[in-house]
């Protein structure tokens, strides 16, 4: 008996519902075959979305700030859409389902975005060169099949996200000393394979949208996607399912309705006198703040005369329920100014290429592709880590005896460089438009006289501050949350992601109105009769000032563990940190 209860996994079953034998479940081939979905996620995602805004204007004939405000509220609305899908699974339908019926989904959005680019019907004529303000902007049906496409795209996408890395996670056992480690290696090998997708879009599939036809490259996502799932489908027998233990938004609507409930209560002298039901273990020390929440955890008169049955938790709830809730408040100033960053990153796959659709794109005879640039914000993230995991870790652990820089350390080393990267893009601008003015290159439509090139600083900056806050915020987010919130401490995280775009459309809209009221304003449709680089600054200044209120954010940051949680975050600090 004792044989076979070594080979199980406590927490886990099978497709079935029975225990699972580790010896023939889970490991490293289930967690393959669920990475190549988040590959082809990828490379859908961005495949579309860097190379999308010169589809909107040169063949839906958008303007170039509406072009880019489509292109940062799909990207939001597909992040956002992480929660919905996090819910679903925590609460329904479970990781696995919510994988399968989301790839499918996504399958079937990209899919309709082939359509709509191969038949003549779903866009508008091309423009007549000779009169090219008379372009004919898309009807309603054209319009509303690109949006039908690309929502159903999002909505994939977020339920996605949602799934792929935590049902990745559950194919290994935490209490298993080997495949605790391998999980370690799991997260590493997940960006591998993001970032690898992204690889693959901004370089082959841009190729493929420039030269072959995006109808083409649309369907190679569609087709990759269906094949990932069917390859997904294939190891049903072989995963390891964890058992949902619901949203824990029931629970933070458990305390707040029990504090408002008990809001005219005197709080206690001593917090003996507060509820607490809470495994010793698993105890959370009570602190002062936010202390309106701690009347959910009073005892009345009432809750003692039901203290035969079980306890209503929208009446009273434990110290620890009401510090997780308060735990997780406590994020929310440290995910408020990190928000700022995406709002830099949208830039790079918006007016960034746009930018470069106007520069001398040459090597010998190759064109590089406008949406191809962004390979440099890829090659960054790659650099940046790997000069950090072989060069900074050894120096900062000799030096500090630490594993690396701390996850507050690393957002403000992110935001920083996002600072620099928006004031660089600006000051590229300014040489740009200069070049514009001078051979006089008012329609647009001429390649100018300047080197892409000088867009790589911007690229390289933006991107190696994301590979800082990328991991930074993962890791603080999910160490930082109650044990029984990490999903959904993962999917605040991603909310960051979603309201950058949001952030950066709302920002483009105002100074579209603004700046364009006599005129076309910083933001015009042809970028050569702008000023982009004013746009940038106004993004840099901001930048810096989103940054102070970081820092103070962060100094203000007291971080309440368990002693179980100080365990566990001692052993993500370990390989983990040695792995970004």
């Amino acid at each position: 008996m004792e044989g076979k209860v070594t080979w199980t996994v406590g927490d886990a079953v099978d497709y079935k519902g029975f225990p699972v034998d580790k010896s023939t479940t889970g490991g490293w081939i289930r967690a393959a075959q669920i990475l190549v979905i988040e590959i082809c996620e990828r490379l859908t995602t961005m495949g579309v979305a860097v190379n999308l805004v010169t589809y909107l204007t040169g063949t839906m004939h958008l303007h170039s700030a509406a072009s880019a405000n489509i292109v940062t509220d799909f990207m939001g609305t597909s992040f956002l859409l992480c929660l919905l899908g996090g819910f679903l699974a925590d609460s329904f339908l479970g990781r696995y389902m919510t994988i399968a019926i989301f790839a499918a989904v996504q399958a079937v959005g990209v899919g309709v975005l082939a359509i709509s680019t191969a038949l003549p019907q779903l866009r508008p004529p091309p423009c007549d060169l000779t009169t090219p303000e008379k372009c004919n902007q898309p009807n309603g049906l054209q319009i509303g099949v690109f949006y039908l496409s690309l929502y159903l795209l999002a909505l994939g996408i977020g339920g996605l996200k949602s799934s792929v890395s935590g049902f990745g996670t559950d194919q290994f056992d935490e209490k298993d000393e080997k495949e605790r480690i391998q999980m370690t290696l799991f997260f590493g090998r997940f960006f591998f394979f993001v970032s690898t997708g992204t690889l693959l879009a901004v370089t082959v599939l841009v190729y493929i949208q420039d030269e072959v036809g995006r109808t083409w490259a649309y369907a190679i996502c569609s087709i990759s996607t269906l094949l990932a799932l069917f390859l997904f489908l294939s190891g049903t027998r072989r995963y390891r399912y964890k058992r949902s233990v619901g949203s824990p938004v029931v629970q933070i609507l458990q305390v707040i309705a029990a504090a408002l409930r008990k809001r005219k209560l005197q709080l206690p002298s001593t917090v003996s006198f507060l509820y607490e039901d809470s495994a010793g273990a698993l105890r959370i020390s009570h602190t002062d703040q936010f202390r309106f929440l701690d009347r959910a955890a009073i005892v009345t008169d009432e809750d003692n005369e039901n203290i035969s049955t079980t306890r209503n938790p929208w009446k009273l709830c434990s110290v620890t329920k009401v510090e997780e809730v308060k735990m997780m408040i406590r994020l929310l100033p440290i995910w408020a100014t990190t928000i700022m960053f995406w709002t830099t990153y949208a830039q790079m796959i918006t007016f960034s290429v746009e930018q470069a659709s106007t520069m001398e794109r040459s090597i010998g005879s190759f064109l590089i592709p406008a949406g191809s640039l962004t390979v440099f914000f890829v090659g960054a993230i790659l650099i940046t880590l790997a000069i950090y995991d072989r060069i900074i870790i050894p120096i900062w652990k000799r030096w500090k005896g630490q594993h690396g820089f701390t996850h507050l350390q690393r957002i403000s080393i992110g935001l920083f460089l996002s600072t620099l990267g928006m004031a660089s893009a600006a000051i590229a601008e300014m040489k740009r438009l200069s070049v514009a003015g001078r051979v006089g290159a008012a329609t647009g439509k001429s390649t100018l006289p300047v080197s892409v090139f000088l867009l790589i600083p911007q690229f390289f900056l933006v991107g190696s501050g994301e590979a800082f806050i990328y991991t930074g915020q993962l890791d603080f987010f999910i160490t930082q949350s109650p044990k029984g919130m990490k999903t959904m401490s993962t999917g605040l995280f991603l909310t960051t992601l979603s309201l950058g775009f949001f952030v950066s459309s709302l920002l483009v809209s105002v100074v579209k109105n603004v700046t364009g009221k006599n005129g076309e304003g910083w933001l015009a449709s042809n970028i050569n009769k702008g000023r982009l680089d004013l746009f940038y600054a106004l993004l840099a200044a901001l930048s810096f000032i989103n940054m102070g209120f970081f820092l103070l954010c962060a100094a203000w940051y007291n971080p309440q563990r368990s002693d179980h949680d100080v365990e566990m975050e001692d052993v993500t600090n370990g390989p983990g940190e040695e792995r970004c």
